[in-house]
């Protein structure tokens, strides 16, 4: 569904760079507008979450989480133990 809006510019060269942009540009000044729009409210919603996301690194830290590189290299020294050691199957009692 398409919504209208009327843009007032109150300032005229902001205006006359933007209709200049979209022809440059092949765009309507509308799509030029809308995707000026889009980009605003995205970076508005990051900075919404950065306190989570703070709060989320604080509670990883307070926890003892490690980086990464640090958890993958245990990893990968526990798959060259595990393949090291034969797996021996369980005897089911029967």
């Amino acid at each position: 569904m398409v919504k209208k809006m009327t843009v007032v510019f109150h300032n005229e060269e902001l205006y006359t760079d933007l209709k200049i942009e979209a022809v440059k540009r092949n765009r309507s000044a509308s799509d030029i507008i809308a995707e000026a729009v889009q980009e605003w409210l995205d970076v508005k919603e990051d900075e919404e979450l950065i306190p989570v996301v703070d709060a989320r690194l604080a509670e990883y830290q307070e926890k003892g989480g490690q980086p990464w590189h640090e958890a993958r290299k245990e990893l990968e020294e526990a798959r060259a133990r595990r393949q090291k050691i034969p797996v021996v199957a369980e005897r089911k009692n029967v």
